[in-house]
Order: structure tokens, then sequence, then C-alpha cells
């Protein structure tokens, strides 16, 4: 008989005892979920390929699909990656912060951390607690988004209890994420380097240091990193996205409505989800998650989005949500 983890301890992640406890876990080789700027992450031991397996399957993520290695800094990126000088700068400008570079991995990285491919993501976050864990893991952290594979991600630590909290040691509670949305993907193993992700960092930010870059927008079955699956960050609601003016509603029929402005008519939804009154878009990406959450939870018949203008955090706003209505 397999032995039953006990449901995950939830602890204040700025109690250093706390984050001493939780790096001695993922030193053993156990799974722990912690608080960044963008989402919760769920971190393995990054050396530990024992450990990163037990994750995919915590998950039930698909092993072709590579995970991202947080570091404390340039220095301990450097164990893990092969950084080009072209990378220099945006170490410089954007870390921490979400900001994920794929360069050459190093023999110190295990296969499964990134599918079997030759180059590897890593990125240093914000979030003091996340660098605080570690650093007191004192080595890399493999860690996904905090949830099952394929479903919205978890911006507060009461979804990752709800969901994985019988699956997992730990929870360290830092409060909402203030990001809401995965950190943008950087590929430096393309000439010329090519967003692979769109997220935190808008690509408009990057322009000035990198001149020419590309953007990849579509999906793939054999993803080079996180994020590029047809389907994902999806609602067990089925979502549609519309423009504005041509929701076509069926008499009886329990819509709710996902919207970055007040809505003309509120009354012809069964529930309203405003992203940001003012239309700012970082509050927007900050809202999203939970915003779909509430939504998913409300029993609906579908769930309709009016799509925002693909500039900035608009970009990976739009991303999250075509994929969302992906089907199948």
């Amino acid at each position: 008989m397999e032995d039953v983890l006990p449901i995950a301890e939830i602890a204040d992640a700025s109690d250093a005892r706390a984050i001493e406890k939780a790096a001695r876990i993922i030193r053993r080789g156990g799974l722990v979920a912690f608080p960044t700027e963008t989402v919760y992450g769920l971190g393995a031991d990054a050396q530990n390929a024992q450990a990163v397996a037990r994750l995919f399957e915590v998950k039930a993520r698909p092993r072709l699909d590579p995970v991202i290695i947080h570091v404390v800094d340039v220095e301990m990126a450097s164990l893990y990656g092969r950084f080009p000088e072209s990378a220099s700068r945006l170490m410089k400008q954007f870390w921490p912060g979400p900001l994920t570079l794929i360069v050459e991995k190093t023999p110190l990285v295990p296969d499964i951390v990134t599918a079997g491919l030759k180059t590897v993501a890593i990125r240093v976050p914000s979030h003091p607690a996340a660098l605080a864990l570690i650093s007191a893991t004192e080595r890399g952290i493999a860690a996904p988004s905090a949830n099952p594979f394929g479903y919205i991600s978890p911006t507060e630590a009461q979804h990752v209890a709800e969901q994985l909290g019988n699956s997992i040691e730990m929870i360290l509670d830092g409060g909402p994420c203030t990001i809401g949305v995965e950190s943008t993907i950087l590929s430096m193993a393309d000439s010329p380097p090519c967003i692979l992700r769109a997220g935190g960092t808008a690509v408009e930010d990057l322009v000035p240091i990198l001149g020419e870059l590309k953007v990849f927008s579509g999906s793939s079955q054999h993803p080079q990193a996180p994020g590029q699956m047809k389907r994902h960050y999806a609602t067990q609601t089925r979502l549609e996205i519309l423009e504005e003016g041509f929701e076509k509603l069926v008499p009886g029929e329990k819509v709710g409505l996902l919207t970055l402005h007040p809505s003309l008519k509120p009354e012809k939804y069964a529930v309203l989800e405003v992203l940001s009154p003012s239309g700012n878009l970082r509050e927007a990406a900050a809202n999203l998650f939970r915003a779909l959450r509430r939504l998913d939870a409300m029993s609906l018949d579908r769930i309709i989005a009016r799509p925002l203008e693909e500039k900035g955090l608009g970009l990976a706003i739009m991303d999250r949500l075509r994929r969302c209505s992906a089907r199948g």
C-alpha cells in the first residue's frame, strides 16, 4: 500500500523559519509551492531528476513540456546555462523579474527538466519569498505553475491548496501575485532571438536592447518552452473570444462575460468580470486568472471574453485567452 501524503502545510512566506523548512523539503526531494511575482510555482530541486519526475506526476504534466529553473542571481544561473554575451544587458536590466531566457544547458541539468532538449529555460524571480527560498535551498529550483497541467494558473496560495494540497508537502503563502501572468520566455538560442511565450515583460521593452527579434504565436505538440501547447490555461467551462457587439446569447443560457472595461448592458449576463475599470493592463493581467477561476466556479453554460488590444501586457493576456478557448 502506497504512503498517503498529509494535506500540505500552509505557511507564511515571510517567516524565515518557514523558508528554511521549505528549503529542507526541497533538498530532500520534496515539493513546495511558493509565490513569485507572476504566478505560484511548484518547486523541486532542479538537480534531482527523481524530484522533478514527481513534480511532473503531481501536475499530470507531459514529459515533453520543459520547465523553468528559478535561480537567485546571474552567478547561479551560469551553473545551469551558457549565456551568450548578448544576454548580459537583458539580465542586467530585467533580472530579477518576469523574463525567462533560453540558452544552452550545462551538464548539471537533468534531461527531464528540459524534456531532452539541449537548451534550458532560466529566470530570476523578483518575489522576496522566492529569492529567499532559492537562497536557502542553495541550488536552482525547477518550477512550473502550481496547478494541474493545462488548467488556470494559481495566483493565490488557496488556489494551490484546493487543487494540489493533498499531493505536496508545503505551500508558502505570499499573498496574491502582483503580475498575474507567467514570465515572458525569450530564446537566445535562436537568431534573431525569439519570444516563445508572451508574458510579464512586454515585447516592446525588449526591442531597444535586442533590435531585431521574432515572436512565436502558434502552438506546438513538441514545445521548446512552457506554455506552447494549443490548449492551456483552460477553464472547464467553454470560453469563447468574441468581438464587441457580437455576443449571440440564447434565451435561458447562463453566460458570464470577461471584459477589460465595464459592459454597456451588464443585465444580459449571469455574471460580469471586469479586469480593470480604468483599462490598466497591469491591473487586468493581475486579475485575469482570478477572474477566470471565479467564472469557472459559477456553473455557467459558457464564458464570453472580449478581446484586448495586443500591446504590452495585452499580448500576454490574449495569448492566455486564445489557449484557454482552444478546442481539444
